[in-house]
């Protein structure tokens, strides 16, 4: 009997009409497979994943496979993004014996739930050198009836090894100029010069490493570190990884001229990028950054919110190409004779030349994916927009790719702080109330009385999973960035009760953090993962976190925690710069201090002057000092705002108005300069670009 079909995962639910007779992850399978005497077989996965499908496909709706796997097995289907405790866990046993790891993920358990055989994708016969999945399945069932004693020896040691990777990297000091300035050496090392990016295929979008080296030119001027971080941003958003018609960035790039992406759209990556290609303008001013961040949170408000406010978790790679067959891509892509037919045949031409589609195709079948080529020169920027318009109309006529509902924690945390700041930056308002929406759906569905966070919800309803250490150090993180631009202080107060969390449930004895609570579901081992891959590791999202929260209240224990979290970075950040990028970024704000700015003064800004605006009109004094706040470049400085000796922030207390005129106070490591009403001087003071 599949048991999937009351889950709440889009994935699970994916596989609920599948022979397999799935368990969802619980006491109850591992009961069934002691019970029973057999293995079980786990298989994680994610609801967007291109061959998490075509396993499926091939061998979850296969009955004669089915019947084997219901025969012999004990199955578990597992969302990694529901459980990315339990993905982390195996995740890191396949790694270690394979070198290697991904999805889908395949692992063979014993019914106390230790590893003993691994691996992602097997095709449904044996392929390219590898063995398939009717093998594997009867291997392992033969070595589980034959050689048990053998298995359980094997899954032992496994288990013994794992339990010895604890990491305990909170006192060796934090991070400096030593190990920042390595960090920037080795990422220049492994920096692609002709293409943008680093490493070779395939290629992801470096989201935190791009922060880090935005905050390094703040903080020390490096004309290389702002290059990299510039030149890489304009190669995304000119390659295919970026939609040229409706905005946001696929997962990842199968190349490294970012020409073919992995079609799928995930909220981690645009909100991340989002953000990133706001700071870029906020340091250059290039108007290429500002267009993309506002297409990027114009796809996430579009695409992504659900009708409770939230953000969804994705949109599938894959979708209908018209015929009935579901294709990678097929949403997405053009040939020559499909723009004719949509543009008409001068239009048409021009948006060949225009995109890069090719005769041969970019992609499979003579299909290409739209980009922006360099070289183009200049065009009729009224003619390209007409080109855009009408092209995206008819590609909402195409059959849409699936949409994963799921609300996650974490993700939404990100999204938050991605559309309060490029809302604040650019004068959209709406896109500061969507962020708005978004933190009132999770301290609603997602928050508990205790401040514990549920992981995921959907359809407006909590699921049952509870939140990991990123969700705290991610939602926490959007909570201090909404407070920053609404000026209200009930975010900081939220933000505080989650890191309050931190601190009680996920910090060990020697200052390290772990991956789930104390009181979390006991896994074979407790996951502590630092390294900051597709999204900042829960120990970095805390570590920035705790260090803001810190700035603004203060707190001494919020401040050590954070130091002793960023041990991890002084340690990895100058061998492995490109997986601890957000903990080299944070590693930038503690060595600025992290700078503190309160601007004091009547909501409707009175005392006269003030500056621009975003449109170049005047502003009132409060609004022109606040709005120099958050464009500031200083690494990681936390602003406040609000009424002088108001109540909403603790930067506001003995603050008082200067000659009776709206004022902003800077300091930084105990020491404050003078206050000033000039927003030019306050610009000056904190690292603003003209503007």
């Amino acid at each position: 009997m599949n048991r999937l079909a009351d889950e709440q995962s889009p994935y699970l639910l994916q596989h609920a009409s599948n022979p397999v007779d799935w368990w969802p992850w619980g006491e109850a399978a591992f009961a069934e497979a002691a019970q029973r005497d057999v293995p079980v077989l786990l298989s994680v996965g994610y609801s967007a994943c291109h061959w998490c499908h075509v396993m499926a496909h091939e061998s979850f709706e296969n009955d004669e496979t089915a019947a084997y796997m219901n025969e012999h097995f004990v199955n578990i289907k597992v969302d990694r993004e529901e459980r990315p405790d339990v993905d982390a866990v195996y995740m890191e046993a396949v790694q270690a014996a394979t070198g290697q790891g991904g999805w889908p993920m395949t692992v063979f358990l014993t019914p106390d739930a230790k590893p003993f055989y691994f691996g992602t994708y097997f095709p449904p016969e044996p392929r390219h050198g590898m063995a398939s999945f009717p093998q594997v399945l009867e291997g392992v069932s033969t070595a589980w009836a034959g050689r048990r004693a053998e298995v359980t020896e094997v899954a032992g040691r496994i288990v013994r090894d794992l339990a010895g990777r604890s990491l305990a990297l909170a006192g060796d000091g934090v991070p400096g100029e030593e190990e920042l300035a390595g960090a920037l050496l080795g990422l220049t090392r492994e920096y692609d010069d002709r293409r943008g990016g680093f490493g070779g295929a395939p290629k992801f979008p470096p989201s935190m490493v791009l922060e880090f080296l935005l905050r390094h030119h703040a903080r020390t001027g490096s004309e290389g570190a702002l290059q990299m971080a510039a030149d890489t941003c304009e190669a995304m958003a000119r390659g295919g990884i970026y939609d040229q018609l409706g905005g946001g960035f696929a997962r990842y790039s199968v190349d490294r001229e970012w020409v073919v992406p992995h079609f799928e759209k995930m909220l981690y990556d645009n909100a991340l990028l989002c953000r990133v290609y706001a700071h870029l303008w906020r340091a250059t001013g290039s108007d290429l950054a500002r267009r993309v961040a506002l297409e990027t949170a114009d796809f996430m408000v579009r695409e992504l919110r659900t009708a409770e406010g939230g953000f969804a978790s994705a949109l599938d790679a894959d979708s209908d190409d018209g015929t009935g067959r579901h294709v990678e891509g097929a949403y997405y892509v053009w040939t020559p004779e499909r723009l004719r037919e949509v543009l008409g045949e001068a239009d048409g031409e021009f948006a060949e030349h225009y995109f890069g589609v090719t005769r041969e195709g970019t992609f499979e079948e003579g299909a290409s994916v739209l980009q922006l080529p360099q070289g183009n020169g200049v065009v009729d920027a009224e003619r390209v927009a007409s080109v855009r318009r009408r092209l995206l109309a008819a590609r909402e006529e195409r059959p849409r790719p699936g949409r994963d509902d799921k609300v996650v924690a974490a993700w939404n945390g990100l999204a938050i702080a991605a559309l309060a700041e490029t809302g604040a930056y650019f004068d959209r308002p709406d896109l500061v109330e969507r962020a708005t929406e978004a933190a009132d759906q999770l301290v609603r569905l997602h928050m508990d009385e205790a401040a514990r966070l549920a992981r995921t919800s959907k359809d407006g309803r909590a699921g049952a999973h509870a939140g990991v250490l990123e969700d705290y150090g991610d939602v926490a993180e959007g909570f201090l960035a909404l407070a920053a631009v609404t000026g209200e202080g009930a975010w900081l107060e939220f933000a505080g009760f989650l890191l309050d969390s931190v601190l009680d449930r996920f910090v060990g004895e020697g200052g390290e953090l772990f991956d789930t609570a104390h009181d979390a579901e006991r896994l074979i081992r407790r996951p502590q993962d630092p390294t900051d891959n597709a999204t900042p590791s829960g120990w970095t999202a805390a570590a920035g976190a705790l260090l803001s929260y810190a700035a603004h209240t203060g707190s001494e224990a919020h401040r050590v925690a954070a130091e002793g979290a960023l041990g991890v970075v002084k340690a990895l950040g100058p061998r492995a710069p490109r997986f601890v990028g957000w903990g080299l970024a944070v590693a930038e704000a503690l060595l600025d201090g992290p700078r503190e700015i309160a601007v004091v003064g009547p909501a409707d800004g009175g005392g006269g002057g003030g500056g621009e605006g975003e449109d170049g009109t005047a502003t009132p004094r409060r609004t022109a000092l606040h709005r120099a706040a958050l464009l500031a470049t200083a690494p990681g400085a936390v602003v406040a705002t609000g009424e002088a000796e108001g109540g909403e922030f603790p930067l506001l207390a003995d603050r008082p108005l200067v000659d009776g005129r709206p004022a902003a106070y800077v300091c930084r490591r105990f020491v404050c300069a003078a206050p000033t009403t000039d927003p030019a001087v306050l610009k000056a003071e904190v690292g603003v670009r003209a503007e």
